[in-house]
């Protein structure tokens, strides 16, 4: 007990800083979606497609490997005919991921129950310094 009493700063420091390497695994829990990384492994192993609900000049100026682009107010009609696989994971994709969380529940709804969103978006795919394809100008 005495030990504890002498040393109440160094155990504060110890607890505090633990607590602090811990912050990033108990956020990450709570974020919605995908990170990039399990994005690659669902992309690899599984052979998830991958659904860009950008705008078709958004798409153009950056996307993931075989993304299909699907815009976002087209995803209801078009989604059934990109994907005829239903059982297939679906990982919806945005610049930021803020659309393709608000169609989540609606591609879920027309059958597409492994359907899921890149947290974070095109933005974190891009911080974790995975590829982009862009578009070149001069074919246009």
């Amino acid at each position: 007990m005495n030990f504890i009493l002498d040393n109440l700063m160094l155990l504060s420091v110890a607890v505090t800083s633990g607590g602090l390497l811990l912050w990033p695994a108990i956020k990450g829990a709570t974020a919605s979606g995908l990170t990039p990384e399990a994005a690659v492994q669902l992309i690899n192993r599984e052979k998830a497609v991958v659904i860009d609900v950008s705008e078709p000049e958004e798409f153009a100026k950056g996307r993931i490997g075989a993304s299909k682009n699907v815009p976002f107010g087209q995803v209801e009609d078009k989604l059934p005919g990109v994907v005829k696989n239903k059982t297939l994971p679906v990982i919806l994709v945005c610049p930021t991921g803020a659309r393709a969380n608000r169609l989540l529940a609606a591609v879920k709804k027309l059958g597409y129950e492994r359907a899921q969103t890149l947290a974070g978006g095109l933005n974190a795919w891009k911080a974790a310094n995975l590829p982009l394809i862009k578009d070149d100008a001069k074919k246009a």
